[in-house]
């Protein structure tokens, strides 16, 4: 089963009902299957980039076996918690903050209704990263490059859900890019990319992979 490689850093019992989850959503109970797949995603770097994934499997598997939503509930509402609680987070530990928006990016990627990404995830997603385009999050590698990440993932679905937050985002990270004293070439380097990366359509010439990642490596 392709998902077993993601669930090694459970114990036994959590495997179990994970993998039963996966194929049996019925037979367990989904609220806790929700609340231990954010809390592996807020502890799991590797795993929070991995668990949309994993949270789309259920939920189609869910779906299929009894027509419900359980589980997509209960995760939601565990986001929506974890959301209203995310200056406090940041404030507390900024890995598990970075975690955080990954995972909602990682779900908000994944999950569909109707074929379309989910409405109630757009401006949430959008909050966590106008917040990761302040100042003070700029002079951080590890929120920098959580927000080029999750651009280059789920931009350009946000860009057609609501295109004037996304002018609204990248307004502020030209302006940091060009006024923005202390900041990192790094992280200067990263947010022209991501400047140059929309105005080309969400795409990056092979020129500028080859010129970027040459730079980074150097």
């Amino acid at each position: 089963m392709g998902e077993e490689y993601k669930i090694q850093a459970f114990d036994a019992d959590t495997q179990n009902l994970l993998k039963t989850a996966l194929k049996d959503p019925a037979s367990v109970d989904l609220e806790k299957v929700a609340n231990v797949i954010v809390e592996q995603s807020l502890r799991d770097a590797t795993f929070s980039k991995e668990a949309g994934k994993m949270c789309y499997t259920i939920i189609q598997a869910e779906s299929k076996q009894t027509g419900r939503s359980v589980f997509r509930s209960a995760l939601l509402n565990r986001l929506q918690s974890e959301y209203r609680n995310r200056e406090e987070m940041r404030a507390r530990s900024v890995q598990e903050w970075v975690c955080y928006v990954s995972f909602i990016c990682n779900v908000f990627d994944y999950l569909r209704v109707n074929n379309m990404p989910m409405l109630a995830l757009v401006n949430p997603v959008y909050d966590c990263l106008f917040e990761l385009a302040q100042p003070e999050s700029l002079q951080r590698e590890e929120e920098v490059d959580c927000l080029v990440l999750q651009l280059h993932r789920v931009g350009e679905q946000l860009d057609k859900m609501n295109a004037q937050r996304m002018d609204e985002l990248f307004s502020i990270l030209r302006d940091s890019f060009l006024l923005q004293n202390g900041l990192g070439s790094l992280a200067q380097l990263l947010l022209l990319e991501m400047i140059e990366y929309r105005a080309a359509g969400w795409k990056m010439t092979d020129a500028a992979h080859k010129y970027y990642y040459s730079e980074m490596a150097d």
